[in-house]
C-alpha cells in the first residue's frame, strides 16, 4: 500500500499492511532537535525522512493584522493578531454587546482578499506522489465566538442571551467557508471532485477545542447548539468536493462523539491519552465501529519522560487495539521541544512495521 490507500483504508476501517501515521505539526521550537535527528533542513523533508502517511498543508492566510487564519480576527482592536500571545480570557470587543445590532461597529475581514489560489496550489503540489493530503483548515468558529466576547461573558452569553452568541458565530462559520472555499476551488476544482489536472487533496482537519482535562468545557445541551451546527456547515462543504474530515478538540470529549459523528466527522483527532475517558480501549469499545481516530500517543507524559523503548511498547498496544481505524500519532498535533526527538524515531519506527 502507498500512503494514500493506507490512509483511506485506515479512515473507512478496512484491512491495512500497517497503520498509516502522522508526525502532526512540529513546533517552530521542536523542529531543529527534529532535524538533526533525521538529517535533514526543513520541515518537507523531515515529513519525508519520518515516513509520514500525511502531507500537511496549512491554508496560507496573510491580511494587514494577521498572518495566520488561526488568528485571522482582530477582537482586541490593536490591530494586530500575535499568534503567541492570544488568549480567550482576555475581555473581547463583543464583552458589553447585548443585541445584534450592537455588532455593527465590527469590520469582519474578507477571506477572499488574503488567501492567494496559486499559493495554495503551490503549498499542495509540493506533496510527493502516493502521500495522502490533509489540509489543515481549523475554522475554529467556537474558539473564536468566545474569544469575541471573552471566554465568561461567552458562558454567560449562551445562558442568558444565546441569539447572540449565534449570531456571533454565523458570522464566523460564514467567514471559514467563504476562506474553505477559496482553497478548494483552488486545489480541486469547482465542485470537486478531489483530484484535479493532478492536484491532490484528500482531507482536512477542522475543529475546536470544547474539552479538558476532566470533561466537556460545556454542557452536551450547549456543544449541541453552539458546535455542532458549524461542524455539519463546514464537515458537508469537505464532504461536497470528496475529502475526509478529521475533526479536532483537544480534552475530554468522548460524551460529545456521537454528536460529532453525526455531523459528519470521519475521524476523531488526537485521543488526548490522559484525559479522562479518552483512553483508547475504552473509545475502540464505545465508537469503534462507528468512526475512526486520529492520536493516541502521549505528549503529557509518555512522549515527554518516556524512553523510547516505552514508546514502542505504547505503539505495539494501539496496533493490536486498532487493527484498523487509528492514524497513530502524537496526541497533541504542535510537538513542543519537551519532547525527546528519539522518541519520535521510536513512534514511528515501531508504527512503521507491516503486519
Amino acid at each position: 500500500m502507498n500512503s494514500v490507500e493506507r490512509f483511506y483504508a485506515t479512515i473507512e476501517r478496512r484491512q491495512v499492511d500497517r497503520p498509516a501515521a502522522w508526525l502532526g505539526i512540529p513546533s517552530p521550537q521542536a523542529q531543529p532537535g527534529l532535524f538533526a535527528e533525521y538529517g535533514v533542513n526543513n520541515l518537507h523533508d523531515l515529513k519525508l525522512a519520518v515516513g509520514d502517511d500525511l502531507y500537511s498543508v496549512a491554508i496560507p492566510y496573510k491580511s494587514e493584522y494577521s498572518a495566520s487564519i488561526s488568528s485571522a480576527f482582530d477582537w482586541y482592536l490593536d490591530g494586530k493578531v500575535r499568534i503567541t500571545n492570544r488568549t480567550l480570557t482576555a475581555d473581547g470587543c463583543f464583552k458589553n454587546c447585548e443585541t445584534a445590532e450592537d455588532l455593527a461597529f465590527f469590520k469582519w475581514p474578507e477571506p477572499e482578499k488574503y488567501i492567494d489560489p496559486e499559493e495554495c496550489r503551490r503549498l499542495v503540489d509540493q506533496a510527493p506522489e502516493g502521500k495522502a493530503v490533509l489540509g489543515v483548515l481549523w475554522s475554529t468558529h467556537f474558539q473564536n465566538t468566545c474569544a469575541s466576547f471573552g471566554m465568561e461573558t461567552a458562558l454567560m452569553n449562551m445562558v442568558s442571551n444565546p441569539e447572540l452568541v449565534e449570531a456571533v458565530d454565523n458570522k464566523i462559520v460564514d467567514f471559514f467557508l467563504r476562506a474553505n472555499e477559496v482553497f478548494y476551488k483552488a486545489v480541486c476544482g469547482p465542485g470537486g471532485p478531489a483530484r484535479k489536472e493532478g492536484r491532490r487533496l484528500h482531507a482536512v482537519l477542522i475543529g475546536d477545542d470544547v474539552g479538558t482535562q476532566r470533561g466537556l468545557l460545556v454542557s452536551p445541551a450547549l456543544i449541541r447548539r453552539f458546535v455542532i451546527p458549524g461542524c455539519r456547515a463546514l464537515a458537508d462543504q469537505a464532504h461536497s468536493y470528496g475529502l475526509k474530515v478529521i475533526y479536532h478538540s483537544c480534552g475530554s470529549v468522548a460524551d460529545a462523539i456521537p454528536d460529532m459523528i453525526e455531523a459528519g466527522a470521519d475521524a476523531i483527532h488526537p485521543i488526548q491519552a490522559l484525559a479522562a475517558g479518552m483512553d483508547a480501549a475504552g473509545l475502540r469499545e464505545r465508537y469503534g465501529n462507528r468512526v475512526s481516530f486520529c492520536g493516541g500517543v502521549d505528549t503529557q507524559q509518555l512522549l515527554v519522560h518516556g524512553a523510547p523503548k516505552d514508546v514502542k511498547r505504547k505503539i505495539q498496544e494501539l496496533r493490536e487495539l486498532f487493527p484498523t481505524g487509528l492514524i497513530i500519532s502524537p496526541s497533541h498535533e504542535a510537538i513542543l521541544d519537551d519532547v525527546p526527538p528519539a522518541n519520535i524515531r521510536a513512534l514511528f519506527e515501531e508504527a512503521g512495521k507491516i503486519y
